[in-house]
């Protein structure tokens, strides 16, 4: 019995920590699109998108409230997304997105997380060629018809359209078309679950389960450094 609470336990502390580490990326994220465009969803596209992502992860309204109203202070920081390339075991390219307030601080950690992790930071466009930037809108698909809605979206830059593995409808864009299928998708009252600009493998490297392991074992230490914002890779 003491064995099955010891693991309950560590399963609610993971589910715990992970449910943190979203809601400090988000508060970033609110943080520079309130910076960038005002405290008004309104007449802020990304903010409203970043509010969006803050109810799919279930952010509590005060919390979101709270960053926004934090992001218009004097003292706040001003945190700049930088991208860092790198190789990770066995030859998996990785793209570390980081909204940071000290970038010397934050490419010391990260290069140290590399080598820790049994792998090398590279110099910038190193391995972003191996990856395409696309706005990523999820979608429930209750009440939409696919075959309409793909031919809608087309003028608003439509690259792909499918399902993810719970059941929803996942829409692609190219990343300057961003905004433009934003704006269609909500003249069409269709409000996205989450909506991220994500970087897509145009080919992935295949790895053993065991080499996946020390890749994964790497991306965890990167996602748990507070700069890290995400981490996108191209394991097969």
């Amino acid at each position: 019995m003491g064995r099955i609470f010891e693991v309950r336990k560590s399963k609610m502390f993971a589910r715990y920590d992970r449910m943190a580490k979203q809601f400090t990326r988000i508060g970033k994220e609110i943080a520079i699109a309130v910076k960038a465009g005002g405290p008004d969803p309104d007449t802020n596209p990304a903010l409203r998108r970043v509010m969006q992502n803050a109810k799919s992860v279930n952010m509590p309204k005060e919390r979101i409230e709270g960053a926004i109203k934090n992001a218009l202070g004097k003292d706040t920081s001003n945190y700049e997304q930088v991208l860092y390339e790198g190789y990770g075991p066995h030859g998996v390219a990785l793209l570390v997105e980081t909204a940071t307030d000290n970038t010397t601080r934050t490419v010391a950690n990260v290069r140290s997380h590399f080598n820790k992790g049994g792998g090398n930071l590279g110099n910038s466009g190193s391995v972003g060629f191996m990856f395409k930037h696309l706005g990523v809108f999820k979608l429930n698909k209750e009440g939409v018809s696919e075959d309409d809605l793909e031919l809608e979206l087309i003028d608003a830059g439509l690259e792909e359209m499918g399902e993810d593995s719970e059941g929803n409808l996942i829409i692609r864009c190219g990343f300057s078309d961003f905004g433009n299928m934003q704006k269609a998708l909500e003249e069409k009252g269709l409000t996205p679950l989450s909506a991220e600009l994500e970087w897509i493998p145009l080919n992935t490297t295949e790895v053993t389960d065991e080499q996946a392991d020390d890749v994964s074992k790497l991306i965890e230490r990167l996602e748990q450094d507070d700069d890290v914002q995400r981490v996108f890779h191209n394991m097969g």
